[in-house]
């Protein structure tokens, strides 16, 4: 007969509540299957499958204990039941797997629902196989297929909802309805469900089964620990991904940061290096300062922007060794940009390591000090140029004190030599042994006048010289001084300005020049003395104003750059000992300088030296006339004069009153010009006085000063080796050089008294 069944309400409503769970976490976990990728995205499958397959069969079952057929007792048969547990969960895995794959589209949801569908309605029908009752089981076909169609569709639902980006609320209500269909096709499975009550059978047919309540329990239990389990699961991965979201989101921003520091630096190239030491990155101040962009460098090895010499000893690993065993290296040195130039780089390379102390790559700065460098030889440069300037100030005022004073021993010896001849029986042993002895003191007294000459101390008398006249009148004495292996070419162009400069001196100087040419060509060659007006291109190495040059130049050997430097040092020379003062080159740059000109050299080995002596050119130069040559008129005979003669050098200054008593005049002496003062003030009858400049306590000029304000009209000679006399004073004191002889003191003294005689024949005129 049939038997009509009846359910618990109570545990319909917790069968529903078990889908709606399920179908939660099965939601949720998928959500993290498609965050995931490998093996944890198939362990999430896994686990999806098992939290829905496993919640659809133990809702099925929870469904089963709400039945209940009043009078039978029912038991189920365990292999089939354990078959209804794997089949969903089976299905479930199937149709996730197959929907999860890269391009799964409509037509693959819809297939993995209806295998999934049809494998839950399996499920409920095997379950339903496994029942064991006194009592026969049918089923109502329209009931069947209703409940197959909403396993279907309930089936697709899941697997669309559990690829989708949805929120909590969402997948809460998607849960809700799920949960509602998963029971409607059970509950709608077992409204189609006949069973008929017969005569009592064995409940297993001998086959084991588990107790209806006890079942029932388990499966909850079950249900429930792997559903809390998946979620737990699920919320610790999911707040494990967005910490590690969060951790790679600010890892991105802080490389981006990183990316955007290096890329905006210009001043230094910033890259890294792997072990090895070829390059990994590069930033813009690298491809501003080496010229490489990132697409031609990366993967290239540091030693490209080496030197070859530095190369060949090995440098750059070196520089690597040294950062991975001391942790940093760092050097200046050259290095080669893209284009093959150089620059002088400061390298910075400092080894990176990981947390296990193992050496991961280098760090390298390189930073363009070339300017630096430029300045810091530029400052070393000026320094050593102001220390040189400083030590040729010192040996000028040096050279021109000794200078000085051997002048003072010229003057005596030579004044004294002349005096001797006269006193001298005419022997010729005798005379021989005196000339020898003034060809010496003459020979000291030229090189008194090289020493003055460096020391910018001798006595100039410039006046307007035509340069090509000058070579001109010179080329005898020139090539006789040269000897005959050594050929003179002059080349001055037509209307060549004159310029100011002492004649005699720049004679001297040019001789000089043309000896130190043909010594640099032992074995002959030319030498070519030329003039020319300065270019705009020689303003750079000139005073302002407008210049003559005068060059010599040889086809010697020539000098090196260190020979070159030191070439107008003074008592520097290349000559064998004994050939050579030393004293040639620094005559002529003093006499340039002291002429308001420069003196330049210039040479390379192999190319010969070209030494050239700029001179101011003369105002109105273009235009002079040649002044006929002016006859000085004859000189009446002298009359002896009292002279007061001022100097503190003892020897010159009986030297010079013993010439002065040799002419017949008589001599008044002073050691200092304080005294000359007071002997001026008693000594009446003075005719002319004679002072040395450089006297201690008053100088000549100083002395003529005060003898212009107590004796006007008072005749003074200045006597002195120095060409330092005020510009004022030098207008209007007679001047001599010293060492002198006694002709050339004859003829100051009668120059001094020439004076006197035309300033007393002006007539002053006065109106009436």
């Amino acid at each position: 007969m049939l038997h009509a069944g009846t359910h618990d309400f109570v545990l319909v409503a917790l069968s529903i509540l078990i889908a709606a769970a399920a179908s939660y976490t099965a939601l949720d976990l998928a959500a993290r299957m498609r965050a995931s990728s490998g093996w944890p995205c198939r362990a999430w499958l896994a686990t999806a499958a098992l939290a829905m397959g496993g919640g659809i069969w133990a809702m099925h079952f929870v469904a089963m204990l709400a039945f209940s057929l009043p009078g039978l007792e029912v038991g189920y048969d365990l292999r089939l039941t354990l078959l209804s547990l794997m089949l969903p969960i089976a299905v479930t895995g199937l149709g996730f797997f197959v929907v999860n794959r890269p391009g799964a589209g409509p037509l693959g949801l819809c297939l993995s629902g209806l295998v999934m569908g049809l494998g839950i309605a399996g499920m409920h029908y095997t379950g339903m196989s496994a029942m064991r009752m006194p009592a026969d089981l049918r089923y109502d076909h329209l009931w069947v297929a209703i409940s197959i169609l909403i396993a279907i569709g309930a089936a697709i639902a899941a697997l669309w909802l559990a690829f989708q980006q949805t929120s909590v609320s969402v997948r809460l209500l998607a849960a809700a309805i799920m949960g509602f269909a998963v029971s409607g096709m059970h509950y709608a499975a077992m409204q189609g469900s006949v069973f008929s009550a017969h005569a009592s059978v064995d409940h297993a047919h001998g086959i084991a089964s588990v107790n209806q309540t006890y079942l029932a329990l388990w499966v909850t239990a079950t249900t429930f620990l792997i559903l809390v389990l998946a979620l737990a699961a699920a919320m610790f991965d999911r707040h494990l991904s967005q910490a590690s979201e969060h951790e790679a989101a600010a890892l991105r921003a802080s490389e981006q940061r990183f990316r955007l520091l290096l890329q905006g630096v210009t001043d230094y190239a910033i890259f890294m290096l792997d072990t090895e030491g070829r390059i990994a990155n590069w930033n813009a101040g690298a491809e501003r300062i080496k010229g490489y962009t990132a697409e031609e460098i990366v993967g290239s090895h540091l030693s490209r922007f080496y030197t070859p010499e530095d190369l060949q000893v090995g440098v750059p690993a070196t520089a690597l060794e040294t950062a991975a065993r001391e942790g940093r290296f760092e050097a200046e040195g050259w290095r080669v940009r893209k284009d093959g130039s150089r620059f002088w780089a400061n390298v910075v390379i400092d080894a990176i390591r990981d947390e296990q102390g193992q050496l991961v790559g280098f760090a390298k700065v390189t930073r363009d000090i070339t300017e630096r460098k430029q300045a810091q030889e530029a400052l070393e440069h000026a320094r050593e140029a102001l220390v040189q300037a400083q030590k040729m100030e010192a040996v000028g005022q040096l050279t021109g004190g000794v200078a000085h004073d051997f002048n003072n021993l010229l003057m005596a010896v030579l004044g004294s030599l002349e005096l001797l001849r006269k006193r001298l029986p005419d022997d010729p042993k005798l005379t021989r042994l005196l000339d020898n002895a003034v060809q010496g003191a003459q020979r000291g007294a030229v090189l008194t006048q090289r020493m003055l000459a460096f020391a910018r101390r001798q006595e100039l008398k410039p006046e307007t010289v035509d340069l090509s006249d000058l070579v001109r009148g010179m080329a005898d004495l020139l090539q006789r001084s040269i000897g005959p292996l050594v050929r003179i070419e002059t080349r001055f162009p037509l209307g060549l300005p004159r310029v100011m400069v002492d004649a005699h001196q720049c004679e001297l100087a040019l001789l000089n020049l043309t000896v130190n040419a043909r010594d640099a060509m032992p074995e002959g060659g030319t030498i070519t003395i030329s003039g020319r007006e300065a270019a705009e291109t020689d303003a750079t190495v000139l005073p302002e104003g407008r210049y003559v040059c005068l060059s010599v130049a040889d086809t010697g050997m020539g000098m090196d750059a260190e020979t070159l430097a030191r070439a107008q040092e003074p008592f520097f020379t290349t000559k064998g000992a004994g050939k050579g003062t030393g004293l040639g080159l620094p005559m002529v740059q003093g006499l340039a300088a002291q002429s308001r000109g420069r003196f330049l050299l210039r040479s390379r080995p192999g190319e010969g030296t070209t030494a050239e002596m700029w001179l101011p050119m003369a105002e109105g130069s273009a235009t002079r006339e040649e002044a006929p040559s002016a006859v000085p008129p004859p000189r009446a005979p002298m009359r002896a004069l009292t002279i007061l003669v001022v100097d503190d050098d003892p020897l010159v200054l009986e030297n010079t009153a013993a010439m002065l008593e040799d002419l017949c005049h008589r001599v008044v002496r002073a050691r200092s010009g304080q005294e000359a003062l007071e002997l001026l003030l008693r000594t009446q009858g003075l005719d002319l006085v004679i002072t040395d400049q450089a006297m201690p306590g008053m100088t000549g000029t100083q002395v003529a000063e005060r003898i212009g304000a107590e004796r006007p009209g008072l005749p003074v000679i200045l006597a002195s080796g120095y060409g330092e006399v005020p510009a004022e004073m030098h207008q209007t004191l007679l001047r001599l050089k010293k060492p002198f002889d006694q002709e050339t003191l004859t003829l100051a003294v009668a120059d001094a008294l020439a004076a006197v005689e035309d300033a007393s024949k002006v007539v002053a005129l006065h109106s009436r």
